[in-house]
């Protein structure tokens, strides 16, 4: 009897452990790292723009602040005080030697970009690039808004104030700077389209994202041709620079300015007409969403046509190969200089 009560004891266990190993794929780890990864916050995500030390990328670096505060993931700013392609080289460099998962750029040079971005990408780290539409070495590219319009729109501008007639220039930080070109050229596509009598004045002008190097070339060009029609600046600091020189020679008002800056920055000759009108998309949000979309990606999540990042101007994102383009521009002129919502 003790004999059979043994057998059927050694039975009922070994049921047991074969119904055991039946139910163990219900819990397997894939599901549980699934749910995981939706919320997880341990990245490292560094941005770094063209120079830390202007007012626009300070401005960008307070939206990645707000990113990190959000979300609680380690993301940061950093980068070159000043516009140097091989130095913001280096900083990729440094942070692919430290092994980070993201990286955002907004790139002064995109031909330089390229060799260090593929070696980021080789290593395992997602790039994010910003006036970057183009890029071979980069996962994704985000825009504040299609860059050719952007251009157009700002001609357009310049074109009626100066009764579509005379001289005029156009300022880039650097002939390799993506964006500022795709700028100037939709404007002087749209000029000899639309404004005929319109004529373009020599070549680019780069002026390196420095105002004081803008306002000598524009002082040169002054002398030289003092009877120039209007100017279209890219580089944030370009109109600055180039209202400066055409205040000291008597111009304001004479010569037509509009571009690309910041309140913060132009708003001073807004006020005074030497400027007519800035235009600009907010840094932070630029900032945001490009680590926000950093996020995404690292989570595994998708992402395509209509994406909504949470950020204003960024909620119906268009994809276009590698490129997302947002609805972000905001004009200023002497009518909403002062609106605080535009105090940056």
């Amino acid at each position: 009897m003790k004999n059979v009560l043994l057998f059927c004891l050694a039975l009922v266990m070994i049921f047991s452990l074969v119904a055991c190993g039946q139910d163990s794929p219900a819990t397997e780890e894939p599901e549980v790292k699934d749910e995981v990864a939706e919320d997880r916050t341990d990245f490292v995500i560094v941005t770094v723009p063209k120079a830390t030390g202007i007012a626009w990328f300070q401005r960008m670096e307070i939206g990645v602040n707000q990113f990190a505060a959000d979300t609680g993931v380690d993301a940061y700013q950093t980068g070159p005080a000043q516009a140097d392609a091989a130095m913001q080289a280096q900083y990729v460099e440094d942070l692919i030697a430290q092994g980070v998962d993201a990286i955002c750029v907004v790139p002064f040079s995109t031909e330089a970009m390229e060799p260090v971005l593929k070696r980021a990408r080789e290593a395992g780290i997602l790039v994010i690039a910003h006036e970057a539409e183009g890029m071979i070495n980069i996962d994704y590219d985000i825009e504040a808004f299609d860059n050719t319009a952007y251009g157009e729109h700002l001609m357009a501008k310049l074109g009626e104030l100066t009764g579509g007639t005379g001289e005029y220039i156009v300022t880039v930080g650097a002939l390799t700077s993506a964006s500022h070109n795709q700028w100037v050229d939709g404007g002087i596509a749209y000029q000899k389209a639309n404004f005929p009598d319109m004529v373009l004045y020599g070549d680019k002008i780069e002026s390196a994202d420095d105002q004081s190097q803008a306002y000598e070339r524009v002082k040169e060009i002054l002398i030289a041709n003092p009877t120039l029609a209007g100017i279209q600046g890219s580089a944030m600091s370009d109109v600055a620079g180039a209202a400066l020189a055409v205040s000291e020679a008597g111009l304001s008002g004479t010569v037509k300015i509009v571009g690309t800056s910041l309140v913060s920055v132009s708003g001073k000759f807004v006020r005074e007409g030497t400027i007519h009108m800035i235009s600009f998309w907010d840094p932070a949000r630029a900032g945001y969403a490009m680590n926000a979309l950093a996020l995404k990606i690292l989570r595994g999540e998708q992402v395509g046509n209509n994406l909504n990042l949470g950020v204003e101007g960024y909620e119906n994102l268009t994809l276009e190969g590698k490129v997302f383009k947002g609805q972000a521009w905001v004009d200023v002129d002497a009518t909403n200089v002062d609106d605080p919502e535009y105090d940056f």
